[in-house]
């Protein structure tokens, strides 16, 4: 499966991806910002995520929340994103509406700071504040997704802050602080546009042309620090948080090599047969023949700068402590390093990610986004088409040297979320660790 592209740049820097498909009448409209949590400043976090909801209150010809009725009138769905090296808003609209869709992208693009208001940062600090609260602070195990970059990258690595930001960083921004961030990042030549699906692409030349050429170039974004780290941790990390959870739940990570290095491949491969649906080993072991979990599963974070991290997640069941837990977790990592993996369990996880792969594609808002995607982290949206062929490359040898080198003790952090207060953390705290203590071995 080949995906068509095209691309262009515009004068301003703006880099163009276009990607014809005329199977259904609908056309996306995808936009990267290379800008996330790891541009912030320290004592400035959370201004990247304040900003997805800020390019949504208008801008100088469009009203506040205007954008999405706009959209949603002719029919169309939006939203956008915020991760730690990027933020991206998209729209999918029916192909008769396209141009809408990019005149409002291009407008808060090229005119966002002339309808900026005191009062629409404050409301909308609020709203971060509370979407913190509900998402992050009163959510079962809602903290991990900051607990676990912050136990995995050393303060003061870009990723090690939270993403969100936090109360005193969020009251503290100015209105001067948030519109020097929009013009340090927010501009075309620190993004790339996407169209994908149902359009003529000489008429989106010219709408892109029409409507993006004339927004000025940035003057530069501050180079990030040097994100390389070592290949391991270098000891086994360890926080256990005492939480309002009914059961115990283990996230372990491996630093694993960065996204779209020629070594991530057989990472990603690993963690699909530990915790990739339900015939993975994780699924097999924990979940089903031994009873002690109630679900398990692996993942990559995908950052291509620096270091990525590998991830297994997974969920005790009632009655099962969390030493417990953590031993038969480890036993089975345990196992994929001195037994290796089969022929077989590197067959499946290549044709499950193809099957995934395949399916994505055929969205046209999935497609869009993977093109951006490839665009803004290596400058050539054609990078997704060797996907699948470097998926297949992978060979039994080079996922048994992935684990031996990078699922050892060296190399693990261990977050472990327990009840709060219920007896059984006693015995757990003493056998699994030191409450919220890191330990380096």
């Amino acid at each position: 499966m080949r995906i068509p592209i095209e691309t262009f740049r515009l004068g301003n820097g703006l880099l163009v991806t276009l990607s014809e498909d005329h199977t259904a009448p609908i056309v996306a409209v995808n936009l990267w910002y290379h800008v996330g949590s790891a541009n912030e400043r320290p004592g400035r976090t959370g201004f990247a995520h304040l900003f997805e909801h800020m390019l949504f209150q208008g801008s100088e010809h469009v009203g506040a929340n205007e954008h999405f009725e706009l959209v949603q009138r002719a029919g169309g769905t939006l939203n956008g994103s915020t991760w730690l090296d990027r933020t991206n808003y998209f729209e999918t609209v029916p192909s008769n509406q396209l141009a809408i869709a990019l005149w409002l992208e291009a407008d808060r693009m090229g005119a966002l700071l002339p309808a900026m208001t005191q009062q629409k940062l404050d409301t909308q600090r609020d709203v971060v504040s509370n979407e913190r609260r509900w998402s992050v602070d009163n959510q079962p195990y809602g903290t991990w997704w900051e607990k676990l970059p912050a136990l995995t990258y050393p303060d003061p690595h870009p990723f090690h802050h939270s993403l969100i930001g936090s109360f005193e960083d969020l009251n503290a921004a100015s209105l001067d602080d948030i519109a020097h961030f929009f013009a340090t990042y927010y501009t075309p030549d620190n993004a790339v546009l996407t169209i994908a699906g149902d359009f003529d692409p000489r008429e989106a030349r010219e709408l892109v042309q029409s409507y993006f050429a004339a927004i000025p170039r940035g003057k530069g974004k501050p180079a990030l620090p040097d994100m390389s780290l070592p290949t391991t941790f270098g000891g086994t990390l360890r926080e256990v948080v005492k939480d309002d959870v009914s059961l115990p739940r283990l996230y372990l990570a491996f630093r694993s090599p960065a996204f779209g290095s020629s070594e991530y491949y057989a990472a990603s491969i690993a963690g699909a047969i530990l915790g990739m649906r339900k015939g993975s080993r994780l699924q097999r072991a924990l979940v089903r023949e031994r009873e002690v979990a109630t679900d398990a599963a692996a993942f990559t974070f995908d950052l291509p700068k620096g270091a990525d991290i590998l991830v297994v997640d997974v969920t005790a069941r009632p009655g099962i402590t969390p030493a417990h837990l953590e031993a038969e977790v480890t036993r089975e990592i345990d196992r994929m390093r001195s037994d290796g993996v089969t022929q077989s369990e590197v067959d499946r996880a290549i044709s499950l990610i193809g099957t995934d792969f395949v399916v994505s594609m055929q969205q046209a808002s999935e497609r869009a986004d993977q093109l951006s995607r490839f665009a803004t982290y290596f400058g050539d949206p054609s990078f997704i088409n060797d996907q699948m062929n470097r998926y297949r490359s992978v060979t039994v040898e080079d996922v048994d040297r992935f684990a031996a080198t990078r699922l050892g003790e060296d190399n693990r952090a261990f977050l472990m979320y327990v009840p709060r207060d219920d007896s059984e953390n006693a015995e757990s705290r003493d056998t699994v660790g030191t409450d919220a203590a890191l330990v380096t071995a």
